[in-house]
């Protein structure tokens, strides 16, 4: 299986729901909590453009946030993603 992470704030309601549905795949990922850490935040912004959480990377790609990786799930393609 591939490396996922993802990036997210203790009060966000995204990040909690793309941290679900990784948890019902059974997929592990790496957890980076941002919400008081400018440090990692800046990470982030640099890693992946944007400025919003939660930011997913799967084997270092952008995968993007909440929406994005419901989207994959629904087209069947996050499956194929983790596998390659």
């Amino acid at each position: 299986m591939k490396k996922v992470e993802i990036y997210t704030k203790s009060y966000c309601s995204y990040c909690r729901r793309a941290k679900e549905l990784l948890h019902r795949k059974g997929v592990r990922f790496i957890e980076y909590d941002v919400t008081d850490n400018p440090d990692l935040e800046l990470e982030m912004r640099q890693r992946s453009g944007r400025t919003t959480v939660p930011e997913i990377f799967i084997d270092d790609a952008l995968v993007g946030g909440c929406d994005n990786l419901f989207t994959l799930e629904q087209r069947g393609s996050l499956e194929r993603m983790l596998e390659e």
